[in-house]
């Protein structure tokens, strides 16, 4: 089985290029679900994360309100690396059980892992093949704003603590430019797939 990592930066269209894999046949994991379970109630992050950031965090539902933790951590990079050290162990954990499983399964598929910061985290060493998805920075903010909640000040300012594009093609095995047409992602995108096939 050939592990492989998808990342980029802020609204690049990972989601789109790892749907896509996902349609040809791979197993596609995205580490932000895997996040989401780690916070909800019963996951293994849950309490801790509430002990650390304090019961605010918590909505009327007992649900952790990721928005609000987030804007306390995200101007804040010692709170943000203690967030991700409670928060990325189990998820790496899951990833593995998932990963063996899927190996058991398909022992010749193609196993991918959608993550912003697998660069950054120095994570992308535990894949095979890393693809870096990307595209120009005012795409991204206008992508970033059609999302529910978004505000510029806030997406700029998220892109500004991002590793340069530049620096992260220097990690990648190969890069998905999403500036264009859906259709010539898609072909890039079955390019890589076919590359991958070979290996």
């Amino acid at each position: 089985m050939l592990k492989v990592g998808l990342t980029g930066g802020l609204a690049s269209g990972k989601s789109f290029v790892g749907d896509a894999l996902a349609s040809y046949g791979c197993l596609v994991i995205q580490a932000d679900e895997l996040g989401h379970r780690a916070l909800a109630a019963g996951g293994e992050a849950r309490d801790a994360v509430i002990r650390e950031f304090g019961a605010g965090i918590v909505a009327d539902s007992g649900e952790i309100d990721r928005r609000r933790l987030a804007k306390l951590v995200f101007d804040q990079p010692e709170k943000l690396a203690r967030l991700n050290a409670l928060v990325h162990p189990p998820v790496m954990r899951r990833e593995e059980e998932l990963a063996a499983e899927f190996a058991r399964r398909k022992p010749d598929g193609i196993f991918v892992v959608e993550a912003a910061i697998l660069i950054e985290t120095g994570s992308y060493h535990r894949f095979d093949r890393l693809i870096l998805v990307v595209c120009n920075e005012e795409q991204q903010v206008e992508r970033a704003l059609r999302r529910e909640g978004a505000v510029e000040k806030a997406v700029r300012s998220r892109l500004s603590r991002q590793m340069p594009i530049e620096e992260k093609r220097k990690f990648a095995d190969f890069v998905i430019d999403t500036s264009g047409t859906k259709e010539n992602t898609l072909r890039q995108t079955e390019a890589v797939y076919a590359a991958l096939r070979r290996m």
